[in-house]
């Protein structure tokens, strides 16, 4: 399984991003091989509008199966619902390894619909 993590920093010692169409790194975890790869989220951290899907993109073509977030607006979530990908919750103060930690172990919030409003309701 593929997990995605929202990162402040490219490092599995990062601290979970509060935002996700703006995290400036996604971390892609594979619990197969115990490994982790790293996605530049740099053309979205200024972008007007969009960040959220074009985040929720980078995260279906990595091929993960959930995501690890603090905050997840309403087109992103609905992205995720319908390509059948887990939104986790985790709040501030929590490390990426720490995060994937809790979602393998199942002690972390699954969540079904945004969690904040979209920008441009």
């Amino acid at each position: 399984m593929k997990i995605a993590v929202c990162l402040n920093e490219k490092s599995e010692k990062s601290e979970v991003s509060t935002r996700f169409g703006r995290a400036e790194f996604f971390g892609i975890y594979n619990d197969a091989d115990k490994s982790w790869k790293f996605i530049e989220n740099s053309q979205n951290l200024q972008a007007p509008q969009g960040a959220g899907l074009q985040s929720a993109q980078y995260i279906l073509d990595a091929g993960s199966h959930a995501l690890i977030a603090a905050n997840v607006g309403p087109k992103a979530m609905r992205v995720m619902q319908n390509e059948g990908i887990d939104v986790f919750l985790v709040s501030g103060g929590i490390t990426a390894e720490e995060a994937v930690e809790k979602c393998l172990k199942n002690e972390l919030k699954k969540i079904t619909e945004a969690n904040v409003e979209g920008h441009w309701v």
